[in-house]
């Protein structure tokens, strides 16, 4: 799921990430916006730089700006990242066990007791 929170820039990034999937290229471009990543509101993520994201990786960069200037994911990112904050969670990473929160960068540990909890019928 999409947790697009600071500001219009995550707002694209998300929405260009779905863009990528299209061209079934989610992961690649996922990785390739952490390599790129400058801190937030850094300009590092407007719709300019996402594009020549896309076409750094080799997508078809028309068909990938059609889709990041429609706004054809917008919703789709808006709506995930609502259901994450209802969720609680408010940072990253977060994970969710079984709808339990995990915040934070945990232990192996930290999950498995989780996991365990659950799968001994709690």
């Amino acid at each position: 799921m999409h947790f697009a929170f600071l500001g219009n820039e995550s707002l694209w990034a998300a929405e260009a990430s779905e863009c990528a999937a299209d061209q079934d290229a989610f992961w690649e471009y996922h990785d390739y916006l952490f390599v790129n990543l400058a801190g937030e509101n850094r300009v590092a993520f407007d719709k300019e730089n996402l594009i020549q994201f896309a076409i750094d990786l080799d997508l078809d960069s028309e068909v990938f700006s059609s889709c990041l200037n429609s706004g054809k994911y917008a919703q789709l990112v808006l709506s995930e990242t609502g259901t994450v904050q209802q969720l609680g969670v408010q940072s990253t990473p977060s994970f969710l066990v079984n709808g339990q929160p995990i915040i934070g960068a945990q232990p192996f540990e930290s999950f498995q007791t989780v996991i365990e909890f659950y799968l001994n019928g709690n």
